[in-house]
């Protein structure tokens, strides 16, 4: 069983699954092309099965890109394949790519589902990961400014206390012209 997904892992290194999720309306999605090109299957047969299995692909599991998206997505994907596509492509999130494992009846399907929950799972861990450093660095910067104002302080008083005092007026010392 390991043997399998270790051939299938060296077909579909982890790395391409990665760099093909997009983070869309907030949703780390894949674009039906490159699900289809990962499934080894073509991006018509792909949607075709989804539209014949609609009812199982609510929005939160799948949506369509709309035209702007997909201007600016084509815009970041300098190396972009998406030439003359009468639809906009749709984006599945992850439930939505768990979903496809239903309905796409190989074991191919399979064991590519298997790599891109992991690589889901990987990318939910370095966000975690990051919002933990984030919010770490962060106390350390409140931290760090507490303490400016206390060093700026601490640096005023020090300069009060190394300046002459104040010359105090009783009265003058020596003769007084008559």
């Amino acid at each position: 069983m390991h043997k399998s997904n270790d051939k299938h892992q060296s077909v579909i290194p982890a790395e391409r699954v990665e760099k093909a999720i997009y983070l869309l309306r907030g949703e780390k999605v894949l674009l039906d092309e490159d699900l289809a090109r990962l499934y080894g299957v073509a991006t018509r047969v792909l949607n075709q099965a989804v539209r014949r299995h609609s009812s199982r692909f609510p929005d939160d599991f799948m949506f369509q890109l709309t035209r702007k998206e997909f201007a600016n997505l084509k815009s970041q994907s300098v190396t972009s394949s998406w030439g003359g596509r009468r639809r906009m492509p749709l984006a599945f999130t992850e439930q939505g790519v768990a979903m496809l494992s239903g309905i796409l009846n190989s074991k191919r399907a399979v064991t590519v589902n298997i790599l891109i929950m992991r690589a889901f799972v990987r990318l939910r861990r370095i966000l975690a990961s990051n919002e933990a450093l984030h919010r770490k660095l962060d106390e350390l910067e409140k931290r760090i400014q507490h303490h400016d104002q206390a060093i700026v302080v601490l640096f005023d008083e020090i300069r009060k206390l190394m300046e002459p005092p104040p010359e105090e007026r009783k009265g003058r010392i020596g003769f007084r012209p008559c």
